[in-house]
């Protein structure tokens, strides 16, 4: 579970609430069904002019997944972790990684490659598929979400002129000018809503994902197919350092 997604969120529609609440607290002056229609059906219709049903179907969720389940790897943890698989590949052999208890599931997969005896190169091409096939993944999710962040604005400016245009044909009644403009207002303010609280944090969180798929991937492939040619644990940590922060990296020269 991300917390700083659902801390961001949380604090999101506090405000929100918090200030509805100042001015007064009425709930029901802030929903209306004209603008909900309008900027979910819009978008959403406006999102599929731009990608195939499947994309769309596969991308949404796929962008919920990442800002809220998918969690971040430790870069420094993968490379402490996989120096001491190092370490047992090369006193114990290929065959003592069978037993052994690895926390991350791509990690786990390469050393079951390595254990099972599969060379480096089938090792290497198809882990870097299976890296390449998430990030293409997260991609999606990310241009779904960036596509409906980019929609909503503007059709509750839409919305807006719509109402707009229904109050100038009501002039002759001034009773009727508050409440229309009222709804008119309210179709922009769920564009930006949905926007900005939303559909643009999700992308960007996306992207946040995806480079640390990246890096985090490219970490156990060079590690797993390193140790599957007998590296020592040394070489192979000395290796994955440049993929760490110099922080990192000084905190690991501490801890050793």
């Amino acid at each position: 579970m991300d917390i700083a997604t659902i801390l961001g969120l949380a604090g999101a529609v506090v405000t929100i609430v918090t200030l509805i609440m100042i001015d007064g607290g009425n709930f029901a002056q802030y929903f209306d069904k004209h603008a909900v229609i309008i900027i979910f059906g819009g978008s959403f219709a406006a999102t599929l002019l731009r990608y195939p049903l499947p994309v769309v179907l596969h991308g949404i969720p796929m962008g919920f997944k990442a800002a809220l389940a998918m969690p971040m790897v430790s870069h420094r943890d993968l490379v402490e972790e996989i120096a001491k698989i190092a370490d047992v590949a090369r006193k114990q052999g290929p065959n003592a990684l069978e037993k052994l208890e690895v926390s991350d599931p791509t990690l786990a997969q390469g050393v079951r490659y390595i254990a099972d005896g599969y060379d480096a190169e089938f090792i290497r091409t198809t882990m870097e598929t299976e890296k390449d096939n998430v990030y293409v993944q997260l991609d999606e999710a990310q241009k779904i979400y960036r596509s409906i962040g980019d929609c909503a604005p503007a059709f509750g400016m839409i919305g807006t002129l719509l109402g707009m245009v229904n109050m100038f044909a009501n002039m002759t009644d001034p009773s009727k000018l508050g409440p229309i403009m009222a709804m008119a207002l309210i179709a922009t303010l769920y564009g930006a809503v949905v926007a900005n609280m939303v559909c643009m944090p999700i992308a960007d969180k996306c992207h946040v994902k995806m480079v640390e798929e990246d890096i985090a991937r490219s970490i156990i492939i060079d590690g797993v197919v390193q140790i599957r040619n007998q590296k020592s644990p040394q070489i192979v940590k000395e290796m994955l350092l440049a993929y760490l922060t110099p922080h990192d990296r000084n905190e690991l020269a501490e801890a050793a």
